[in-house]
């Protein structure tokens, strides 16, 4: 279990290491180096998903280990409330940057072992919290430094700690 502490509130997240165990001891290995602190969330689209672990405030992208294998075929939905890894189109491209789903995103699951229908990996679910992710999925976004969807109000990740 971590505990994700924002400035607009506290996000509690079971992980799943039985189903994503790679993924989630490379989660764990950024919270223990306290990788995800003063990080942001910095792409936030309502009715889809809200990303952060990746830059801070003032969209300095952080550096991270090396990419891990995508274990999205672990039978876990992208569905509401799930936390999952962002990546590039590569497959096995995670680093750092994680997302929860805002609703359920049936395109991201698995379907295929090809790049176009593999999909992201869902490595945990929040437990307590949905409305603090409700509340950081209806900021108001715009364009900062060259990305969009970015809130135009800093929604920062204060720390990220395990907990019982």
């Amino acid at each position: 279990m971590v505990l994700i502490k924002t400035t607009l509130g506290d996000i509690k997240v079971k992980l799943a290491a039985d189903k994503a165990p790679l993924t989630v001891a490379n989660f764990l290995a950024y919270v223990d180096a306290q990788h995800y602190d003063g990080t942001i969330f910095h792409r936030v689209i309502d009715g889809f998903m809200i990303q952060g672990g990746g830059f801070d405030a003032n969209m300095r992208q952080k550096p991270t280990q090396a990419p891990i294998k995508n274990e999205a075929a672990n039978g876990l939905r992208n569905k509401r409330g799930t936390l999952a890894m962002a990546r590039t189109m590569v497959v096995d491209s995670a680093t750092s940057q994680f997302f929860i789903n805002v609703k359920d995103n049936g395109f991201l699951d698995f379907r295929s072992p090809d790049p176009q229908g593999f999909g992201y990996c869902v490595f945990g679910e929040v437990v307590e919290g949905m409305d603090v992710v409700d509340q950081i999925k209806g900021v108001r976004t715009g364009v900062k430094a060259g990305m969009s969807d970015v809130p135009l109000e800093t929604v920062e990740i204060v720390s990220v700690t395990r907990v019982q």
